[in-house]
């Protein structure tokens, strides 16, 4: 049983509400972006960021949605650099660059024997499967809608031990194979799964080679959770579901060697670690 990695963290600056309206400048609004609540300044973090409404924010090339309060997100991903620099052009028209820090991180190896070899070395007649159906995972994780979920808690998609953790270094049959970019909860086939926060359904298909039974849901601002291995879905693409909203059940389909669920965030391409941003403790399902 792997015990969740919890991360200390810096402290941060919480933000206090802004009210100024989009292009106007608050005398007490930032001119330096602050950090929300939830915010993990470390390798595979979500960042929650406020700046004063109006202000327009870049990463590198990309311009990062801001809503009419000021806030925004990014993602680190288990590889990042040790700073996370933003680019900033206030209402006035000024320009300024504000960096943090970003805690980097050790990853455990993990070898998991037994597995088909066609599911380590898939056969040279899937390879053309594969591709499409990583495009379409692609495409699911491209949204950037302006849903405010990613603002609030997130919670857990189902109780159960963790048997595997983010980033992990995986040997497949003795074999090296990328990091493993979840967590993974075993759970009895048929335990109900739950959406870990409100959002739209990107996809939702039974069996996709590597991953089964596969749903992922967009919650805004890039961010979207991945539910691996399903036995069940009882969403369709295009749903609107709630937080805590059963969206299908645990099973084993795709390459795995028993039920769970591997669970995953994202932002964007960016791989987030589950254990930044859910509970620390899992829900207590006992009577």
């Amino acid at each position: 049983m792997h015990a969740l990695k919890r991360i200390a963290m810096p402290l941060v600056v919480l933000a206090l509400a802004l009210t100024a309206p989009a292009g106007a400048m608050d005398p007490e609004a930032p001119t330096e972006p602050v950090l929300l609540p939830g915010s993990a300044l470390a390798q595979g973090g979500l960042v929650r960021g406020q700046v004063a409404p109006g202000t327009r924010v870049w990463r590198g090339e990309r311009e990062l949605q801001v809503d009419a309060r000021g806030r925004f997100v990014t993602g680190l991903h288990r590889d990042d650099p040790a700073e996370l620099v933003l680019r900033l052009r206030l209402p006035d028209g000024s320009e300024q660059r504000s960096t943090f820090g970003v805690r980097q991180r050790a990853y455990d190896e993990q070898r998991i024997d037994g597995l088909p070899g066609g599911m380590v070395t898939p056969p040279e007649d899937v390879l053309a499967r594969i591709r499409a159906e990583q495009e379409r995972v692609n495409a699911a994780r491209s949204h950037e809608t302006a849903m405010d979920a990613v603002f609030e808690s997130f919670v857990w998609p189902v109780t159960g031990t963790i048997t595997s953790v983010y980033g992990s270094r995986r040997i497949l049959n003795g074999e090296p194979r990328q990091p493993h970019y979840g967590i993974d909860i075993a759970a009895s086939r048929g335990t109900p799964i739950r959406a870990t926060a409100a959002g739209i359904v990107r996809m939702a298909d039974a069996d996709l080679y590597y991953t089964g039974g596969t749903v992922i849901i967009d919650h805004g601002h890039g961010v979207s959770s991945t539910y691996l291995h399903m036995a069940s879905l009882d969403v369709a693409v295009g749903d609107e579901v709630a937080r805590g909203a059963r969206i299908g059940t645990v099973g084993a389909t795709g390459r795995v060697t028993g039920p769970h669920l591997c669970f995953r965030y994202n932002w964007f391409d960016k791989r987030l670690d589950p254990a930044l941003l859910l509970p620390e403790a899992q829900p207590d399902d006992g009577p």
